[in-house]
């Protein structure tokens, strides 16, 4: 499992398609907010919560579908199945890797990029909280929907529109923790909501990534 997750992280920073293409997409999106609504610092600052977030879970979008394709491609994915470890450690050990050059790029560099969206200092540290807690149900929910469709070609479309609906729970609960603690309020409940679907989508998700990737090596 660990000499797959090792293979995942070259496969993705030698083929540029992990964290530069993430983070890129990501400064983009960032930068092109205050050109479109107007550069006032308050209106910046009430939408920099959700625009980070919405940036966030969209730049990790970009990489889903190489999660299992490229294994696909080059027969690797079938003797994965026939190896000794369980699809199930397959798809959590393929998850990781996705957040390693993905998700943990995106929730460090969020803070910095919370600057030009005029984010309250408050809502630094609640930003990376809310990022570190809500991005692995990510990668796992997208590695879940890259097995969906491994056997489709040019699925990328349709895997975007399977996990966009499942990711919308921990859109939500993070940018209201941010704006809570933005606001000084208490951003406990929001912040164990998000944990929860981590947990569950960590818990339950990589049996049933197993399941369609049995299907679809049929």
């Amino acid at each position: 499992m660990l000499a797959l997750f090792a293979r995942d992280l070259a496969l993705a920073i030698r083929a540029g398609g992990g964290f530069g293409l993430a983070l890129a997409f990501f400064l983009i999106l960032v930068t092109l907010v205050p050109f479109g609504v107007g550069p006032l610092p308050e209106l910046l600052s009430r939408i920099a919560p959700g625009i980070l977030w919405v940036g966030a879970l969209l730049a990790s979008l970009l990489s889903l579908d190489r999660i299992f394709a490229l294994d696909r491609e080059d027969g690797s994915l079938d003797l994965l199945a026939t190896a000794p470890i369980p699809l199930e450690a397959v798809a959590l050990a393929k998850a990781a890797a996705h957040w390693v050059t993905t998700g943990l790029p995106l929730t460090l560099a969020a803070p910095v990029l919370g600057v030009l969206l005029n984010l309250p200092a408050p809502g630094h540290l609640w930003l990376l909280v809310s990022l570190a807690l809500g991005t692995p149900a990510l990668s796992m929910i997208g590695t879940f929907g890259a097995a969906l469709t491994v056997g489709l070609k040019r699925g990328g479309l349709l895997l975007s529109l399977l996990v966009l609906p499942l990711y919308v729970p921990t859109l939500i609960f993070g940018a209201e923790a941010v704006a809570r603690g933005v606001a000084g309020q208490d951003a406990t409940t929001p912040l164990l909501l998000q944990g929860a679907i981590t947990a569950g989508a960590l818990a339950i998700l990589p049996f049933a990534a197993a399941a369609a990737l049995r299907i679809n090596l049929r």
